[in-house]
């Protein structure tokens, strides 16, 4: 008998120990509330635009001639200058080509010299006051006719032949020359390589690409959401991948009115030129992210976004004061960059915001 009244009283002592410390460490973690200062702060609203850095402007080499690469004379990386030789193109025409532009050559030469023997005779007849002056003309026009055809024969298979002929005040070749000045992005072709005309119903050999690498513009993409709070003069910090922890600054020149999907998702084109880049080199192609900063504001009431509950359009927090005492206050809200917000009205710089420890969760 004894026993079990011991051993009763020992249960009655150990559940009243594990209620006694389970109430006590429940009402510790509602006493002991965590709390986050107001205070002063700068807030920045930004969009990401994802892109890569391009030249203005990008020059495609191409020759209005066929032929096969004779000579490159510049190499990836080199700059030139306008009119600096970049190609020699020699002519490579078939058997055919060049046995009628042979043939076409000996024909105009048979045909020159007959009109040259003509007006020969029509000029000594003409002095003699034997034939009209209208007479006279034809067979003249006629021999100059002649002798242009000839020429133009000639020139023709000179081309074919060397790649090169000479004109009345004008030297025509098979020189490729750089129509502006700049940097060798890409070589298309090698020596040897054959290359096909551009003409209007045939795009031809790309052959080299150029480009002004001083005028280095940002291309990128920005998703649908953002690119309604976006205008042209908005400044943009970009970060080059390749260049880490510089920033180069910008601002955008171009929005495009046209969407276009990627991966899934809406995005807008913008264009970013590049307005201070400091001593940094830069190349085309590298990959680079800009945010753009659509609204900023500085010297403001600042709290974390978590600590504010919105209820039916209404934002409130709750403040702690002195004595402990929580109470819930009404508050304005500004800007917010998704981490940090604006209080407008309700609360000063220094007041102790509350932070709810998160809920648990129990299983019923």
């Amino acid at each position: 008998m004894f026993k079990k009244i011991i051993l009763a009283a020992s249960v009655v002592i150990v559940v009243g120990l594990v209620l006694f410390f389970a109430i006590d460490g429940s009402a510790s973690k509602q006493d002991i509330l965590k709390t986050v200062a107001v205070e002063r702060g700068s807030i920045v609203d930004k969009a990401l635009a994802v892109g890569q850095i391009e030249p203005r402007k990008e020059n495609t080499i191409k020759s209005k001639i066929p032929g096969i690469v004779r000579k490159i004379y510049v190499d990836i990386g080199e700059h030139v200058n306008v009119g600096d030789p970049l190609f020699d193109i020699a002519p490579d025409p078939t058997p055919v080509e060049f046995t009628e532009a042979t043939r076409q050559v000996e024909i105009y030469q048979v045909a020159y010299d007959n009109a040259k023997r003509e007006f020969d005779r029509y000029q000594t007849l003409r002095d003699k006051q034997l034939v009209s002056f209208q007479e006279y003309e034809g067979k003249q026009a006629a021999y100059d006719e002649a002798d242009l055809r000839l020429k133009l024969a000639r020139e023709k298979l000179s081309l074919i032949e060397s790649g090169h002929t000479e004109m009345t005040g004008l030297s025509v070749d098979n020189t490729i020359r750089s129509p502006i000045s700049g940097t060798v992005l890409s070589r298309l072709v090698e020596e040897g390589d054959p290359v096909v005309p551009l003409t209007s119903y045939q795009a031809g050999t790309e052959l080299m690409t150029l480009a002004e690498m001083d005028d280095l513009i940002f291309r990128g993409n920005v998703d649908e959401i953002d690119v309604g709070k976006l205008s042209t003069g908005i400044t943009a910090e970009i970060e080059v991948g390749a260049i880490p922890n510089e920033k180069l600054i910008g601002r955008i020149t171009r929005i495009s009115p046209k969407a276009h999907r990627d991966q899934g998702s809406t995005m807008f084109q913008v264009e970013i030129v590049i307005e201070d880049m400091g001593d940094k080199f830069l190349r085309a192609g590298y990959s680079a992210n800009a945010d753009l900063v659509i609204s900023k504001r500085e010297d403001i009431l600042i709290v974390p976004e978590r600590l504010v509950t919105l209820k039916d359009s209404a934002a409130t927090v709750e403040i702690q004061d002195t004595l402990g005492v929580v109470t819930t206050r009404d508050v304005t809200l500004g800007l917010s960059d998704g981490i940090n917000i604006e209080i407008v009205e309700g609360v000063d710089e220094g007041e102790l915001i509350v932070e709810r420890p998160p809920r648990e969760i129990t299983a019923d």
